[in-house]
């Protein structure tokens, strides 16, 4: 999932994650992110397609990291 490092099951990659200058990231399925929008939202935090930024000072809660990875393994189907 885009060279960046992640955690997988079997040969299916179900969250990746990256850290940049001025925030990081948690990628996981599009289908994982449109489920969880309101979760996402209500956490205070920014969303793409596939993607949840963050900070250091504002990291995603562990509930929410959890729906997010349990729901794109459900989605790859592993």
């Amino acid at each position: 999932m885009y060279d960046i490092p992640g955690f997988g099951f079997g040969k299916s990659v179900i969250a990746g994650y990256a850290a940049f200058s001025k925030q990081c990231g948690l990628y996981v399925s599009k289908g994982a992110i449109a489920s969880h929008a309101d979760d996402i939202a209500a956490a205070g935090l920014k969303a793409t397609k596939t993607g949840v930024t963050f900070s250091s000072r504002k990291p995603i809660p562990d509930e929410l990291v959890t729906k997010l990875a349990l729901a794109s393994r459900k989605e790859l189907g592993v």
